[in-house]
Parts: C-alpha cells; structure tokens; sequence
C-alpha cells in the first residue's frame, strides 16, 4: 500500500493514535496521517477476471479529513506483481463510511454506504436502537475516473479535490435503498441493522418465468445477542442475510453489465 494509508505511531488503544498520549514519558504524540484507528480498508472486490484487486477505505485518511471528512480513497491493485496503480476518490453523500465494494464487472463496482442508525450493536453500556435512515447502494465506474495519487506528493491539493469533486471523484448512481427494501416488507426501522456491512453476490434463481441474480447482503452484530428498541423493549440481534433480486434489465443498473 502507498506510505500515506500508514500511521507511524501505533497503539492498541485507539485514541492514543488519535489524540496521542501526553501521560506518557515522553510524550505520545498524534498521528498527522495515514487511517483512521479502527476505520482503514473495510471493502475488498476482485474483478470477473482475477487481475485486479480493489479496496475501499471505511473512511477518509487522517490527512484528507479524517473521521469527519467526505473523501474516501479506492486502491486498485494489480494481482499478478502486486503493486499498486491507481488511487481514485469516493466522495460520500449522506452515509458516514463505506463498508463493502463488490464488483459488477471490470471497471463498474456496487459501493455499500451507510450511517449508523439502526438497530443498536455496538453499544456497551447497551444503548436503545433508533430508526434506521441511511443504507444504500451506489454504483461507480472507474473506467474513466481520474487517478488522485497526486495528493501523496503534494501535486494534487484536498481543496482542489473537493472544490471540483465531479471531476477528481468517481461518479456514481444509486442501485438500491436497503432501508426502503426492508422496511417496505414490513422490517421496522428500529429492527433494520445498524452496521449492513457485507455484499456479495449468489446463485441466479428462477421466480416464476423470470430469472433473477441474487445480491446477498449481510449485518455484523459485534456478537451481542439482545438489543433495546427505540421504545426500549428488549429485541434479538441475530446476523442475518437479506437477499434482493434483479435482472439484467433492471433499472437500477442502468446500463451497467453484471458479470458473474
């Protein structure tokens, strides 16, 4: 990986790396780049034709704007030298982190964006859920995206960056609103997961004359087994997948050709 996705200073406490330590003899300081503690490389795909790697950070560098920042950088990697060839920029729209990338085809990618909101999961002491608002899907396409490498040697600015996101940032188009799915299948809000995190792809299936490819969605639970909803009555917390179908005429691909 480039030397800016590194942080120098490395701690199991994740604030220290944030904030550094100045209890300590001598001082810890914080690091001025490099992930987010916790928050680095949360999506990987493999393109149809096993050459290319591709990553997604959960959210942007330190030095890009760290946890409040909107630019998330994608690595691609060739898989046959191992080296890496370009950088590209995800700008995010509402969510607050990319959990996954999946690949449609060679250069177009299924982007999962997301919030927090939701069923509670990671709350200790347990926190009450609240109603999900902010779990979609984006395509993007690299085929023509410009590469943001320049921001590691100072040639290519964060201001310029996002001062003309439409061109240093991959374009991209909504596919699916998972929020929307679920809850109009009667999931409530407060039940929909907080952390939809997984997307993969399954076996196509046969609905009455129609056949559907499968999009395979997963939650992480962080392993705690009962929550509170947003009313405070205690609810499971299971992992579970929800699985959504589409064809390839669907409207949602606009265009884009998915390749098993």
């Amino acid at each position: 990986m480039p030397a800016s996705f590194y942080v120098s200073i490395l701690s199991p406490v994740g604030t220290t790396e944030i904030s550094g330590d100045k209890t300590q003899t001598p001082p810890i300081p914080a690091n001025t780049s490099g992930r987010v503690a916790n928050k680095g490389m949360e999506g990987l795909a493999i393109t149809p034709d096993g050459r290319t790697l591709v990553g997604i950070m959960q959210n942007s560098l330190i030095q890009d704007g760290g946890s409040k920042g909107s630019l998330l950088r994608i690595v691609t990697i060739d898989i046959h030298s191992g080296k890496v060839t370009h950088q590209y920029g995800y700008l995010l729209t509402v969510g607050s982190g990319v959990s996954e990338i999946v690949a449609l085809n060679e250069h177009e990618f299924l982007v999962d964006e997301r919030d927090g909101t939701g069923r509670e999961s990671g709350g200790v002491p347990l926190g009450a859920s609240t109603n999900a608002k902010f779990k979609q899907l984006f395509t993007i396409d690299l085929k023509n995206a410009i590469d943001i490498s320049g921001l590691d040697d100072g040639s290519l600015t964060l201001a310029t960056v996002l001062g003309d996101p439409t061109y240093h940032t991959v374009q991209k188009k909504l596919f699916l609103d998972i929020v929307h799915g679920l809850n109009s299948i009667g999931i409530p809000l407060d039940h929909i997961p907080s952390k939809v995190e997984g997307v993969s792809f399954g076996p196509d299936v046969k609905v009455k004359s129609e056949t559907l490819h499968t999009l395979w969605i997963g939650n992480d639970s962080d392993f705690i087994q009962e929550v509170l909803d947003a009313a405070g009555n205690v609810i499971l917390n299971p992992n579970q997948f929800f699985v959504f179908g589409f064809t390839d005429s669907s409207v949602e691909l606009g265009g884009s050709k998915f390749v098993p």
